[in-house]
């Protein structure tokens, strides 16, 4: 193509170094270019060389130098500068990229900050300030911009943490021919006032807050469980249950309101009846055993039976009339504490 259809970026940073820029490979493909600039005007123009090019692959592909005036020329040419390639003319402020945004201070006041920084002394009419800012709840940027060099803005949360990030931007089409802004200021992280390290300030400490609450409710938790297994074991192993009168005498307490007397008087054929059904097997067993000797007895002989002799009366009168007593009639019956028995003349009363 022609010598204007070359494609070149031309930045010039806050009016004090010029980048120019233009894509070797496509454009100049296995030909290392030139690049000559001159800041001069009139037919006297002093062309001076690139001292520091860009590189792409090895090849020049920009060029780096001062800004000298208003007024920019410069020439692309072969490698040993003897054919012109491209060259234009241009007005160097209309590309300027400005620098960051410098002594950005934030005013807090309730839910309002306000942000400023320092005012260019060049065309600071052609500038403008951008504040973006969101919480940790915000998945995109919130935008805010604003006339150099302060914005107010207003609605945030004292519960949040915001980061917030400022850069200058030119004006377009009135002062720039490119829509160039600064690089952004370094971030920061704000709530409610105060300047924190990072939005995970806020997050950290509650969450070791919780964190340490929860294993403390846990262990206290744990601790109250094994204190009652501990008495409830106590309870079982060292102190003996003490039943409930309440069930072994229902009719006691439901039909005679615990008036024992009254139940006494009520039941006394039944507790005998009772005690004679639950006797102990063993007692039965030896009453039936006393009772089989007695048969026997009776069939090989006659009873033996203690007597008192006439002859003994003289020595042993008290001694015998003692045993005499003790000797129950034949089929004689007793009464003691409320229970009869029958008595024969096989059985003996220890008193």
């Amino acid at each position: 193509g022609g010598k204007d259809a070359i494609s070149t970026t031309i930045i010039n940073f806050n009016n004090e170094k010029m980048q120019i820029t233009w894509a070797t490979r496509e454009l100049f493909q296995n030909e290392n270019v030139s690049f000559f600039y001159t800041f001069g005007e009139g037919k006297h123009k002093v062309w001076k060389p690139c001292t520091t090019y860009l590189l792409d692959q090895d090849y020049n592909s920009g060029c780096l130098f001062k800004t000298e005036g208003p007024t920019l020329a410069f020439s692309i040419r072969n490698s040993n500068g003897s054919e012109e390639l491209f060259s234009k003319i241009l007005k160097v402020d209309f590309y300027i990229k400005p620098s960051p945004p410098e002594n950005v201070t934030f005013f807090w006041e309730e839910d309002t900050v306000t942000v400023s920084c320092n005012k260019p002394e060049r065309n600071a009419w052609c500038l403008r300030l951008e504040l973006q800012h969101k919480s940790k709840f915000d998945k995109e940027w919130q935008n805010r911009t604003a006339k150099c060099c302060s914005i107010r803005e207003q609605g945030f949360d004292p519960r949040k943490c915001y980061s917030f990030r400022v850069r200058l931007r030119r004006l377009v089409p009135y002062c720039n021919v490119v829509n160039y802004s600064s690089d952004w200021e370094a971030e920061t992280f704000w709530m409610n006032g105060t300047l924190l390290d990072s939005c995970d300030d806020d997050v950290t400490p509650q969450s070791e807050t919780i964190i340490v609450l929860s294993c403390s409710l846990a262990v206290l938790l744990m601790v109250l469980i094994l204190l009652i297994l501990l008495c409830k074991w106590i309870q079982m192993s060292v102190l003996p249950a003490i039943p409930d009168p309440k069930y072994p005498f229902a009719d006691l307490f439901n039909d005679h309101n615990g008036n024992l007397q009254e139940w006494l008087d009520k039941n006394d054929h039944v507790v005998l009846q009772t005690k004679l059904e639950y006797e102990e097997p063993e007692s039965i067993t030896e009453a039936e055993s006393q009772q089989e000797d007695g048969k026997n007895s009776d069939k090989s002989g006659p009873l033996e039976k203690i007597f008192t002799f006439p002859g003994a009366a003289e020595n042993n009168d008290s001694k015998a009339a003692e045993i005499a007593c003790l000797i129950p009639a034949s089929n004689t019956m007793a009464s003691f504490a409320g229970f009869h028995i029958l008595m024969n003349d096989d059985m003996y009363v220890m008193l």
